[in-house]
């Protein structure tokens, strides 16, 4: 096991990013600390003080671990510059971010997201996180922390191996079809995803709706968490609410988004983060 600090953090809470609703398998320790499963291995991060976090965990490269974390956790990127930009002349905008100031955009595995938000259709996020960790320990490899066993997510030919029927004793209900055509399609090289990463926002969003159960939320969901597109602004019920009760913008998701594009130019999904988890942890959307 591994241990790494990283300091001169800013713009950066752990309860912000990992109860925000951007990822599905982090949680909570006794101890304040978060553990998680991600494409690096098990983490474990717990603040040391205001600027400092340590790691610990069983990394899958511990030579470079310190640079796997930082990608992450997106540690490059910025946030006091894009918090000055959204709330200019915003006053909703202000208290969001007031209140959720450590959000940071986790960068994680497009693959996992694909899947994951596939899955997040009519579904809730205990639901969500239990099916995708029954994935994991049918279909992924195996890792130990502290004697505690984990399972990394299965790779899309891992995973191409489980049929319809096979996913549907994992509780996935009406999804089975959708996971199991998006895994053949990914394992058979039908669907790149390192190219759909690599596009342009828009080509990028066009080629995820070609996988089934795939529509504009979920695929903005897969491009703002793990496919480096800030644009991206991901409309549901809870964001329509958030919407029209803060802009008074109310109407089609096409017309939403083009109010999120106007007013919160290229970094809309951020500016999302931060409402929705304003909105929602102040007990202000029901």
């Amino acid at each position: 096991m591994k241990e790494v600090e990283i300091n001169n953090l800013s713009d950066f809470e752990l309860a912000h990013i990992f109860e925000c609703g951007q990822c599905f398998r982090w949680h909570k320790e006794d101890d304040e600390s978060y553990t998680g499963v991600t494409k690096y291995g098990v983490l474990n991060i717990k603040k040391k003080n205001k600027s400092t976090i340590v790691v610990k965990g069983t990394f899958l490269n511990e030579d470079t671990a310190v640079e796997d974390i930082s990608d992450y956790l997106n540690l490059q990127c910025d946030y006091s510059a894009i918090k000055k930009l959204l709330i200019k002349n915003d006053e909703n905008m202000k208290k969001a971010i007031d209140y959720g100031y450590g959000i940071r955009i986790l960068n994680q595995d497009p693959w996992e997201m694909v899947i994951s938000y596939i899955i997040s259709a009519a579904n809730n996020i205990p639901r969500i996180s239990k099916t995708i960790e029954n994935i994991s320990k049918s279909y992924g490899k195996k890792l130990k922390y502290n004697d505690a066993e984990y399972y990394l997510f299965p790779t899309p030919k891992e995973l191409a191996r489980a049929t319809v029927e096979d996913l549907r004793m994992l509780n996935l209900g009406f999804r089975d079809k959708y996971v199991h055509n998006a895994a053949q399609a990914v394992a058979s090289g039908e669907v790149d995803i390192d190219a759909i990463v690599n596009m342009s926002y828009a080509d990028a969003k066009k080629e995820l709706k070609k996988l089934p159960g795939i529509g504009d939320k979920v695929a903005d969901c897969i491009l703002l968490f793990s496919m480096r597109k800030p644009e991206a602004f991901p409309i549901d019920t809870w964001i329509k609410k958030v919407m029209s009760e803060l802009y008074g913008e109310e109407g089609s998701a096409k017309k939403l988004n083009q109010f999120a594009v106007d007013k919160f130019g290229e970094f809309g999904g951020i500016a999302q983060q931060y409402l929705f988890y304003y909105m929602r942890e102040t007990n202000n959307l029901e």
